[in-house]
């Protein structure tokens, strides 16, 4: 009588993530690649806005440019074997945005952010909390076809110096390539 309650909970879980449109896993089997680069954005700043992420941008991009060199990978500015496009999501309990700059255009981001929004908010806990999820894809420089998905979400402590900032963002990036098989 215990496989059933089991079977019902493992169906919960798959269900969702079946109906899912964006991808969670997509690739099993090892990455060949000697360089990457990130998504090119434009280098015009829209007159007005000031990014205030930018930092946030060179700590991501330094995590992840370290973890893909551990493994023989090497940092191009354009053109490379792969590009690695990141997605930031962030949320509390009442709302979550994506910051997409360096994830491109994808038809996924809407069904990702809504997403994560599920997961902040899965609790019911109706006091305030903040949340960001970074994701990481790793696709095909030549064909675009993506490779991995991976991601992680962990609740957000804005009191941070800028030195622990960066050592959570290189916890976080190793955990989502940990399992990345990828290298010349």
């Amino acid at each position: 009588m215990k496989i059933k309650p089991l079977l019902i909970l493992a169906l919960i879980a798959v269900v969702p993530a079946a109906s899912a449109k964006a991808p969670a896993k997509v690739n099993k089997g090892p990455i060949h690649a000697r360089t990457f680069n990130f998504v090119q954005v434009s280098s015009k700043p829209v007159p007005g806005i000031v990014d205030d992420r930018a930092p946030v941008h060179a700590m991501i991009q330094k995590a992840i440019t370290k973890n893909l060199a551990a493994r023989g990978v090497t940092r191009v500015n354009a053109a490379g074997d792969v590009t690695v496009p990141y997605l930031v999501i962030t949320g509390n309990n009442v709302s979550t945005r994506s910051i997409r700059a360096y994830f491109g255009y994808s038809d996924d981001v809407d069904d990702l952010q809504d997403r994560a929004h599920k997961a902040y908010t899965r609790t019911k806990n109706p006091n305030h909390f903040e949340a960001g999820t970074l994701l990481i894809d790793i696709v095909d420089g030549k064909s675009f076809k993506l490779m991995k998905r991976g991601h992680a979400t962990r609740p957000s402590l804005r009191e941070l110096s800028a030195g622990a900032k960066a050592a959570r963002i290189q916890e976080v990036v190793d955990e989502i390539l940990r399992d990345v098989r990828i290298g010349p």
